[in-house]
């Protein structure tokens, strides 16, 4: 072989091993810059975390086109969801003739509960996911956001404010006079809602962050998960909270503003998004019902059901 050809030969490998190295290094510098991105990614990770389980969950359902007849779906769960649940069982019911949706409101825990044991197909939440929750193969979707509403009785004669700090303080007991907080010179009534209750479970989480709800003469805690004997209780001294959809148009209570803030405003910081449970892989008509539900004919029954 001549001088010239082994030259070009050699050459050419040059080249190409120029190439390999190049393309090598900067693959290499991507994956470095993708772990400065996210310190908390290992080279050849990728750079961003995967999306929360509810909106895989909400990415998952398609809007069916159709469903066959006999097709039933049980639903159990959040009183707060009660309103949302009839919205969503006539309108999949008259579009999809033939089928059933059965609903009750039993409160979220307990809806949980028949969800686990195989009772129910979709338990109504007013709370995510609790890890344990997640272990035993539940999964949510988001269906409508929600704000809670502070209120009092309308024999009450405190018509002020409260800031999140009064109101954590009254909930907790440092607080337990209506004088305290610029009101009358009476005792404070608090009613509480039962511990297996999806909003109470979120009302401790966001107004009480980390303290115990108070006890002693004062605190009355219903018996079941339900917000008209509630409002009976309130009187002329008690203050409580509910969902506001469902006491925003009665009057037989006061909304309170929270932080100079009505639950209708932007900012209004006592909101929480409302969700249905499943069993994960979901059943056909699991996801036909939730496919419905996120779809946006299910998106205006829920709206419909709060106008």
């Amino acid at each position: 072989m001549g001088q010239k050809n082994e030259a070009v030969i050699l050459i050419g490998a040059l080249a190409i091993t120029g190439v390999v190295v190049a393309g090598g290094g900067w693959w290499l510098w991507q994956r470095f810059h993708a772990g400065d991105e996210n310190p908390g990614a290992m080279v050849g990770e990728p750079s961003k975390l995967p999306p929360p389980p509810e909106l895989q969950a909400a990415d998952a359902f398609l809007a069916p086109a159709q469903v066959p007849a006999g097709t039933k779906v049980i639903i159990d769960g959040s009183t707060t969801m009660v309103n949302i649940n009839e919205a969503l069982k006539n309108q999949f019911q008259q579009t999809f003739p033939g089928t059933v949706v059965q609903t009750d409101a039993q409160g979220t825990d307990k809806g949980v509960v028949s969800l686990i044991l195989g009772k129910v197909d979709v338990a109504a939440s007013s709370r995510p996911l609790t890890p344990q929750e997640q272990s035993q193969g539940l999964a949510a979707v988001p269906v409508a956001s929600d704000t809670i509403a502070v209120m009092v009785g309308r024999e009450n004669p405190f018509n002020r404010g409260l800031t999140l700090a009064q109101l954590r303080d009254i909930f907790t007991g440092k607080i337990t006079n209506w004088s305290e907080v610029g009101g009358p010179n009476s005792a404070i009534q608090v009613i509480n809602r039962p511990s297996e209750s999806g909003t109470q479970q979120t009302f401790a989480a966001q107004v009480l962050q980390g303290q115990a709800f108070g006890q002693g003469a004062n605190f009355q805690t219903m018996p079941r998960d339900a917000t008209t004997p509630i409002i009976r209780a309130l009187g002329s001294n008690g203050i409580s909270y509910a969902t506001y959809g469902q006491v925003e148009n009665q009057q037989t209570a006061k909304i309170l503003p929270i932080d100079s803030l009505s639950p209708n405003q932007e900012n209004y910081p006592l909101r929480r998004q409302l969700f249905y449970f499943y069993k994960t892989p979901p059943s056909p008509q699991v996801e036909a019902f939730l496919g419905f539900a996120t779809s946006p004919q299910g998106q205006q029954a829920i709206a419909n059901a709060f106008e």
